[in-house]
């Protein structure tokens, strides 16, 4: 018994299958992070630290970033169930139907959401950078107008999208896609330069002081936008090659891995393994020691003016306390 077997994209539905299960995992995990953060968000964290002073701010975020990212999800799984289910007997078949999603509202949908929710995320990280960076104009020009460089594609994206047009041959989603990559590397750099330095001004301010805590938050603030940006990276050259298989893999899970990737800063922070009051709290304690030994030695030694001698080392303490403040105003 012989079986005719339909003209049709194989690589591409398989993709489109795949890359919906992979989405439900990582939607998921986003889900699964989303709820313990939550949680870490309304409890007082261990070792006594004081919970995140902004923490009705980030709980409005994450429910309102989830809810925008569980849109632009149910909106893909919807859409799935359409082409294989619903229309399954449309002219084309699947591959029309996946390439010309653009035609469907659900989709439109989908990807509003999904780039509103980016937009927020991205909103984050550029509020942390100014924090860190005491608003200074050199820091917050270039980061400003990447950002804005960066809602301007997706704004085209969806205009041309309106229209019906296929969304793989929007060039415009490149663009939206690099400045986007642009502006998570470029918060990375900024982020970690700054915390590098002050890490370096507090070993010279305080002898033997523990900097432990300044590497975890590089190497965590690192690690969440590498993993972002690689999955981007991937995303970018799938879309220059034309590779609509594996551009169709990435696209349906891209909303959860950013959430994942913020979320992984902010539970951290809700459990007071970031910087913290704490932190200025031990330099200041230090200071009455650094001021005492800068007096009794300027004391025995002739001729040497005390206030001169202990000036340089409270001006030191006062400008790392308040490097501390802005590091947990940021919630970095």
């Amino acid at each position: 018994m012989s079986s005719h077997i339909p003209q049709t994209d194989l690589p591409l539905e398989r993709c489109r299958l795949i890359g919906m299960i992979l989405g439900g995992v990582s939607y998921g995990v986003y889900l699964l992070i989303t709820v313990q953060t939550l949680i870490a968000l309304m409890q007082r964290p261990r070792y006594g630290q004081k919970i995140a002073n902004n923490r009705r701010v980030l709980l409005c975020y994450t429910l309102i970033t989830f809810v925008f990212g569980t849109i632009s999800f149910a909106c893909n799984t919807k859409y799935t169930e359409v082409i294989w289910i619903d229309f399954r007997d449309a002219p084309g078949g699947p591959v029309a139907l996946i390439e010309n999603e653009m035609h469907y509202r659900i989709n439109f949908m989908a990807i509003c959401y999904g780039f509103i929710g980016e937009w927020l995320m991205q909103a984050l990280l550029l509020y942390r950078c100014f924090v860190i960076w005491d608003w200074k104009r050199h820091v917050m020009i270039p980061m400003v107008a990447v950002y804005i460089c960066m809602i301007a594609a997706a704004i085209v994206v969806l205009i041309q999208a309106g229209t019906g047009a296929l969304f793989y041959n929007i060039n415009a989603t490149l663009a939206y896609l690099t400045f986007q990559v642009a502006h998570t590397i470029l918060y990375t750099i900024l982020v970690a330069k700054r915390l590098l330095f002050i890490r370096g001004r507090m070993r010279q301010a305080l002898a033997g002081y523990d900097s432990s805590t300044y590497n975890t938050i590089i190497l965590m603030v690192v690690e969440s936008a590498v993993a972002y940006s690689l999955f981007i990276i991937i995303y970018i050259v799938a879309f220059i090659v034309h590779s609509d298989p594996l551009s169709t893999l990435c696209f349906l899970s891209i909303n959860q891995v950013q959430g994942i990737a913020q979320l992984f800063i902010i539970i951290r922070v809700a459990r007071g393994r970031a910087v913290t009051h704490d932190c200025s709290t031990r330099i200041t304690a230090a200071a009455p020691t650094a001021l005492a030994f800068a007096r009794a030695t300027s004391i025995a030694a002739e001729g040497t003016n005390v206030g001169q001698t202990a000036k340089p080392e409270h001006d030191g303490v006062n400008e790392l306390d308040s490097a501390s403040a802005k590091l947990e105003k940021a919630n970095v």
